[in-house]
């Protein structure tokens, strides 16, 4: 009885081998050089910790490949030195140096426009935005920039937005350009590739650069895709949010840019870009991640967002596994590992034992944060999605989960 229990009462840990496509991330190579492991070697490990009250000590593993490898811990007394890692706190300023941020403030600290009318919505604009000279008629300032929400054309007088709605506007043409890939009750998405219709995606630019402090694309939407999320009703498709992704990123990024318009703000169209994204990513059997540095309203939106779903995923998806690796998890989830390594930080369950990384957390421990990390709706329904990826080289593509070895 009580024997049994101890000798069950063990730890299933993981190795996270040094994956130069996703697990080389800063903390390993912080551990690596104070362990005095170079890079070639594999001998960082990360695991989850399962049992009541299990205790983790020191595993040995290798891969020649970098791949990751699974072995099960022995027990250990209370010899063990555990430390709790500290999620490092992200920059938006990151990479600018004192003399380029006194010159971005310089140019961006007075708005040219006032508000913005979109649809039936009036929005006050937070930031400056390079709109094109040619809108500044009276002076260097719009007191109200008029926007037609479906081809999302500029006016500078109410009368003009009118005018072109009546006469120009294709009567069939109520919504954005491009092809609906996903459409789920009211919510709708579409895909607008920045090459075919370049006009659009530089006006969506332009707009968001009004309630974004940092963006630098503008006119060179060629290289990137759209997708602009829309609540569906009888008048139409209205846009209420978008994000941008390249076509190829070199660094694995799967987001690029990402707004909601802040009359749509505080309903969850944030989370379901996010979540949007990934659910590609996963079609494209990639892992992803956002374009570093995020600004400060990324932050707030991709780190709950993460939590939540490696919260969500731990307590209900992985009961079927004995064991458990970040490359597991990356795999199901398609989130990028230095992400998952990061939110398993900010969860406080990421275990620095020994030298050796461990995921610690006990099924109530779990239970507790999914309650404080919820999965919130609206979710996106992966069977409602209608879309195919662009064709790469796999081999090319070190991002791919096809590349991997098992």
């Amino acid at each position: 009885g009580g024997d049994n229990r101890k000798r069950q009462r063990r730890s299933i840990s993981t190795a996270v081998g040094n994956d130069a496509s996703a697990v080389d991330n800063e903390a390993s190579r912080l551990t690596r050089r104070r362990r005095g492991i170079t890079d070639g070697d594999t001998g960082n490990e990360a695991g989850l910790a399962s049992g009541t009250s299990g205790t983790a000590g020191n595993s040995n593993a290798a891969s020649s490949n970098g791949a990751s490898a699974v072995v099960v811990a022995e027990e250990h007394t209370a010899v063990d030195v555990v430390t709790t890692l500290t999620a490092q706190v992200l920059d938006e300023h990151e990479g600018m140096d004192e003399a380029a941020l006194k010159e971005h403030e310089e140019v961006t600290k007075v708005k040219n426009v006032a508000m913005l009318e979109l649809g039936q919505y009036q929005m006050d604009t937070w930031y400056f935005s390079p709109l094109p000279k040619e809108m500044f008629r009276n002076g260097g300032l719009i007191d109200v920039l008029y926007v037609d929400e479906f081809s999302l054309n500029f006016f500078t007088r109410k009368s003009e937005l009118l005018r072109f709605q009546a006469k120009e506007l294709p009567k069939n043409r109520r919504h954005p350009p491009g092809n609906e890939i996903y459409r789920c009750g009211n919510l709708s998405m579409f895909e607008v590739d920045g090459f075919e219709e370049r006009q659009y995606c530089q006006n969506l630019c332009y707009i968001a650069k009004l309630f974004l402090d940092h963006k630098t694309l503008y006119f060179d939407v060629d290289p990137f895709l759209f997708y602009v999320l829309c609540e569906v009703d009888e008048r139409g498709y209205h846009p209420v949010g978008y994000y941008s992704k390249e076509k190829y990123s070199d660094v694995g990024y799967n987001l690029a840019c990402i707004l909601t318009f802040p009359s749509h703000q505080r309903k969850g169209y944030g989370r379901f870009l996010i979540a949007f994204s990934y659910e590609l990513s996963k079609k494209e059997e990639k892992v992803g991640s956002p374009e570093k540095p995020m600004s400060d309203l990324g932050q707030q939106a991709y780190i709950p967002y993460w939590t939540s779903t490696i919260v969500d995923f731990l307590l209900n998806k992985s009961d079927e596994c004995k064991s458990m690796s970040i490359m597991d998890i990356a795999k199901k989830t398609s989130i990028m590992a230095e992400d998952i390594i990061y939110a398993l930080n900010t969860l406080g369950i990421l275990k620095f034992v020994n030298g050796v990384y461990f995921i610690s957390a006990e099924r109530k421990l779990l239970e507790d944060l999914a309650k404080k990390h919820p999965v919130k709706e609206p979710r996106v329904d992966p069977s409602k999605l209608h879309w195919t990826p662009y064709l790469t080289d796999v081999k090319r593509d070190k991002f791919s989960l096809s590349s991997k070895k098992p």
